[in-house]
Formats: structure tokens, sequence, C-alpha cells
């Protein structure tokens, strides 16, 4: 188990059952790097794997 995991098990664990829109989390993400700057690209490498997630492989 990567020492990441236990925080998305919490978070599966805690709000799993919570429907919410990408936008939330999307301005979570946003308040989240305005208050550690320091997580900045790896957050803008998540959002961009999320975002491009259904696109065709062969299109890069």
């Amino acid at each position: 188990m990567y020492f990441t995991d236990r925080g998305i098990e919490e978070l599966e664990t805690r709000r799993g059952e919570e429907s919410v829109t990408l936008a939330w989390v999307a301005d979570r993400l946003r308040t989240f790097v305005d208050l550690n700057p320091e997580y900045e690209i790896p957050l803008e490498r998540l959002a961009t794997w999320l975002a491009r997630l259904e696109d065709d492989p062969d299109d890069e």
C-alpha cells in the first residue's frame, strides 16, 4: 500500500456516499493549491490526467 492510499481510503470511507460535481472538486483543488502552493504541479498533473481519461491515447 502506498502512503497516499491511506488518504484515498479515508476519503472513500468518510465521503464515499456523497455526490459532488467536478466543479466542486475543481474548486476544492484550487483552494488546496492556494493554501499549499508547493503541490501545484502534482495537482495540475492529476487534474489534467482526470480531464483526459477518455481521450484516445493514439491522439497524443
